[in-house]
């Protein structure tokens, strides 16, 4: 629990209901843990995974770091441990990974405690995977513990949810519960856009305070901005956020949402309260006023649609040109 407040103190509720289970000794079969993108799903199944395994763990159940399985997980060689991701980002777990995952659980755990299966994002199960590994949740082997993680729920299927214990780790409302974090973390400046750009996730703050990043996202702007205003070119802009990292594309098309969504509250409002984007917001102000509420909505839900095209396999650079042809319509252009 010490380590919890000091390095996650946003996490101490979310660990504190995962040890009412080891306290209750009703260890979940599956247990689906969701969460906004850098909440600290990952970083809470870890210390829910060393508290299970754990052979000697001390008082509120955290981990000893010292015994034998605790050594095992520290150097990712823990036999009962089982860690299942894509092969590389914006990828999906294939069925033969969930098939020979399946076949080593029908086999008892080497220790007497239980063994954990984290599978990180688990909406990367794709739809053979997914029902494969529906059939063996149907019928789950003793002594098992499945960490489903995820921050799209519904993209998995119905039929795996109901079958999983449910924490959603809720985003932080309150900045200054983060006064201390953020000092340990080096973050020092821009904290209170860092915070709303991230949506109260501090992991994905911090990500966002690195070197470049909010530099690069104002450049995007500026660039998205242009179009609507004189003859930017859309195809080489497309063509250059094609070239973006799996990564840099998932935040440049979350924060074009953002966009929006500062829109459709300026449009509505005089106030300059709860945006997004409050560095743009003079920006963004402008553009609600000269554009049609009924397309921006549209726009909108096309953004949404194009966010779970952008993480398959197809053309991103014809993703992106239509993306930004739609952008230059509702523009009059």
């Amino acid at each position: 629990m010490k380590e919890i407040q000091h390095s996650f103190p946003w996490l101490e509720d979310s660990w504190l209901q995962l040890s009412r289970y080891i306290d209750q000794q009703r260890i979940p079969q599956a247990l689906l843990m969701t969460g906004a993108q850098g909440i600290g799903k990952q970083q809470l199944a870890s210390f829910f995974t060393q508290s299970i395994l754990c052979h000697t763990p001390l008082k509120n159940h955290v981990s000893c770091g010292e015994c034998q399985s605790c050594l095992l997980l520290s150097a990712n060689t823990h036999p009962d441990y089982y860690s299942i991701e894509p092969e590389e980002t914006g990828k999906v777990i294939g069925i033969s990974v969930i098939r020979q995952l399946t076949s080593t659980l029908t086999l008892k755990p080497q220790y007497d405690a239980y063994r954990v299966v984290v599978i990180n994002p688990a909406d990367s199960l794709n739809n053979a995977s997914a029902n494969a590994f529906l059939k063996y949740l149907e019928e789950p082997t003793e002594r098992t513990c499945l960490i489903l993680l995820t921050d799209k729920p519904n993209r998995l299927p119905a039929t795996i949810r109901s079958r999983c214990q449910k924490l959603t780790i809720p985003s932080v409302s309150d900045i200054t519960c983060l006064d201390s974090w953020w000092k340990a973390h080096g973050v020092t400046e821009d904290q209170a856009l860092l915070f709303s750009l991230s949506q109260g996730a501090p992991l994905l703050a911090k990500q966002l305070s690195k070197a470049g990043v909010l530099k690069n996202r104002v450049k995007y702007f500026n660039d998205w901005l242009k179009l609507s205003t004189s003859d930017g070119d859309f195809i080489d802009i497309a063509g250059q956020w094609a070239k973006l990292s799996v990564e840099e594309v998932n935040l440049l098309i979350t924060w074009m949402i953002s966009w929006v969504i500062d829109i459709v509250k300026l449009a509505n409002t005089d106030q300059q309260i709860k945006l997004y984007n409050t560095d743009l917001a003079d920006s963004l102000k402008d553009i609600s006023i000269r554009l049609n509420l009924r397309d921006v909505y549209r726009y909108y839900d096309f953004l949404l649609s194009s966010q779970k095209r952008l993480e398959t396999q197809l053309n991103k650079q014809l993703i992106f040109e239509e993306v930004l042809m739609r952008w230059l319509k509702i523009n009059g252009r």
